[in-house]
């Protein structure tokens, strides 16, 4: 695998076609069948992600057609798919539920509008730059999210895979209702049918990774359905489904309901924000390619306003179907738009065969879904590795489960951006001490090590800030006890200070304050310029002295010796 280089230069425009120019002829084949392939996987996929949204299945086809076009030609990515997911489907129908019925218009409207306020964060993300903001959802607090999800989901359908209806209740009520008060309603065909389906699903994915298993179960139940009639058997089918194209419009949402829907957009754009851009940075690192951030959140903006004024809901980066794509060979968004003309002609020629799917086998679909988010490998490597990280997924986890979608990824945050104040609260500091030939050794700051006699190069190992002002003067004040009365210079190796607020400003001029009553020199070395530019604005380079900023630890301490006269 080679790295992008570096030095190519990245335009600030709009990134029109950038995920498929240039195109080279010996590539369109393979990005064809991918294009092919990811619609026949993907269209049960989004039907079922629909329904966890509480949106008639059709909604979640219009997913796959004009939001997954514009990203084509407006993302950065050459491999990222955009289309109805299932987290934040399970975030809109957490919030939804409580505002409007499952199905109706009124649903369907406040989805679309969700879409849109969605698109307003994302743009507004990339006109401020913000796209950072994904780095602080860490590895192990998704990890946690994405299996609640999972688990949610999965449990949430399992009252449909045995023939009952339920709607609007917490999935561990669900069940508890199911096998009390639901016993009756229960049909026996059913659920053999979603147990054979869910057999094959599972057992096939075992068995043959790459064969559209979904895809073939749904063929097979909608031409089963057709000739033997299931529904005179009690099994139910999803029913009609109107063809022809989404119609646009701007979601008529009185504008007492837009405050409501604001928290659910904002909460669906972290969700998009941080899952787009782990998928896409994975994938351009491992194709070698340069990872846009911004590009992608043009892309992934324009994708929702497609989604809101095409009458659908939330898109956004899919795990699961850009490695479909990637796995049939697919270098470019050519694939996305293949599979948005196939898309196109179901919607206009084979709508009606559909109404045939019993809605047990939607369900079963649904839940292989959320089997696969849930990432129990993931959870045991974080209890084998990071048993302190692992309480935190856990916890992320059970509570998307027992508390909703919302709060979880709000803890989610909350629990990452902890972590990152926990890191730099406690960052790694150290003595240095000049190794023979090796370099630079690290010393505890107990141990007391000195450069040389009476100098010590005190490593401070993260930005200088309010949280942890109180770590770095009391590190420096036990430098000063351990060494003694014969310390004279105390140089801080700023490698690691990117940056140091007003905080960390006044807590530099205590420690100047301090040392010089006790005839201590401060210096400072690999100070980068814009943290010189910070301490010029702040007059703490007049207090230090310009001739006692250095460039290396070496000149320090080469400095140091000759005023001290040791050889």
């Amino acid at each position: 695998m080679s790295l992008p280089e570096e030095s190519t230069p990245r335009t600030k425009k709009l990134p029109i076609l950038q995920g498929i120019l240039p195109l080279k002829i010996s590539q369109v084949p393979w990005d064809i069948i991918a294009g092919i392939t990811l619609a026949a996987l993907a269209i049960p996929q989004v039907m079922g992600y629909a329904r966890i949204a509480g949106i008639p299945v059709v909604f979640g086809l219009y997913t796959l057609l004009i939001p997954l076009a514009v990203f084509a030609i407006f993302g950065a990515s050459r491999h990222l798919v955009v289309a109805a997911d299932s987290a934040t489907a399970a975030i809109l129908a957490a919030a939804l539920v409580t505002m409007a019925l499952p199905d109706s218009p009124q649903y369907v409207t406040l989805a679309s509008m969700v879409a849109l306020l969605s698109a307003g964060f994302l743009i507004l993300a990339y006109l401020f730059k913000l796209g950072f903001i994904s780095d602080f959802l860490s590895r192990t607090v998704l990890i946690g999210f994405l299996t609640g999800v999972g688990i949610q989901i999965a449990l949430s359908q399992i009252a449909g895979m045995f023939g009952v209806l339920q709607v609007g209740s917490n999935p561990l009520i669900q069940i508890v209702n199911l096998f009390t008060e639901e016993i009756s309603s229960m049909n026996e065909f059913t659920i053999l049918l979603s147990l054979l389906v869910l057999a094959i699903i599972l057992g096939g994915r075992r068995v043959m990774k790459k064969v559209p298993w979904p895809f073939l179960v749904v063929i097979g139940t909608i031409i089963a359905s057709w000739a033997f009639s299931f529904e005179s058997y009690g099994i139910k089918t999803i029913g009609s489904i109107p063809a022809g194209l989404p119609v646009l419009a701007f979601p008529a949402v009185p504008l007492d309901k837009i405050p409501d829907l604001l928290g659910v957009a904002a909460t669906c754009f972290v969700v998009i924000l941080a899952q787009s851009a782990i998928t896409s940075r994975a994938y351009a690192i491992q194709h070698g390619e340069h990872f846009d951030d911004e590009g992608d959140l043009v892309g992934l903006g324009l994708s929702n306003v497609a989604a809101g004024i095409s009458g659908t809901f939330v898109v956004n980066g899919s795990p699961t179907m850009t490695e479909i794509t990637d796995s049939y060979g697919s270098m470019s968004q050519l694939a996305q738009l293949v599979a948005a003309g196939v898309v196109l002609g179901v919607l206009l020629f084979f709508t009606p065969p559909l109404s045939y799917l019993p809605s047990a086998v939607l369900a079963t679909i649904v839940f292989a879904i959320g089997v696969h988010l849930t990432d129990l490998q993931g959870m045991k490597n974080l209890l084998d590795r990071r048993p302190v990280e692992f309480m935190v997924a856990l916890a992320t986890a059970l509570t998307v489960i027992f508390v909703s979608v919302g709060w979880g990824i709000a803890l989610a945050i909350l629990l990452s951006m902890l972590a990152h104040l926990r890191h730099s609260y406690h960052p790694r500091n150290f003595l240095l001490v000049e190794s023979p030939n090796r370099g630079w050794a690290l010393k505890s700051i107990e141990s007391g090590s000195l450069a040389a006699p009476g100098l010590a190069i005190y490593q401070f190992g993260a930005n200088l800030y309010y949280a942890n002002e109180e770590r770095f003067i009391s590190d420096i004040l036990e430098i000063v006890k351990n060494a003694g009365p014969s310390l004279k210079w105390i140089c801080i190796s700023a490698l690691s200070i990117q940056d140091v607020d007003y905080s960390g400003s006044e807590a530099l001029k205590q420690i100047i304050s301090e040392l010089k009553k006790r005839g201590i020199v401060l210096v400072l070395s690999n100070v980068e310029e814009a943290v010189k530019r910070q301490l010029e604005r702040d007059k703490i380079i007049d207090l230090i002295g310009k001739e006692h900023f250095f460039e290396f630890n070496k000149d320090a301490l080469v400095t140091y010796r000759k005023i001290m006269g040791i050889s």
